[in-house]
């Protein structure tokens, strides 16, 4: 009996992944091998900066607890070294909150920290 290749399903396979190329440029929407490698890449890119996301965001909230906390005369440092050491257990997200939204009360946690 001859070998028959499952066409339909290779040929479902593949306009499945060209759909995900929708928007891409030149040969890298229509064209099927230069569409899965660019299709692949992109997937890992955002599998890798999905986890660099979370970094991004830890930097930014040290950064503007930083910049609150220097107002009120003390380091960043200082500043989370006091806040472990007196048991305050609030972490940077919720700092960088407060000292963006809420600045009479983070200049209290900074009190608190300070005394």
């Amino acid at each position: 009996m001859p070998r028959s290749a499952n066409k339909v399903a290779a040929r479902n396979r593949r306009r499945k992944f060209l759909k995900f190329a929708k928007g891409y440029w030149g040969r890298r929407k229509n064209v099927w091998t230069v569409a899965y490698e660019a299709i692949q890449k992109g997937w890992e890119y955002a599998y890798e900066h999905r986890k660099n996301k979370k970094g991004d965001f830890r930097a930014v909230w040290i950064q503007r607890i930083n910049a609150a906390v220097r107002e009120e005369g003390i380091s960043y440092s200082k500043f989370i070294n006091n806040l472990k050491n007196k048991n305050i257990e609030l972490n940077r997200k919720t700092l960088a909150d407060l000292a963006m939204n809420h600045p009479k009360a983070f200049k209290a946690v900074v009190d608190t920290a300070k005394a």
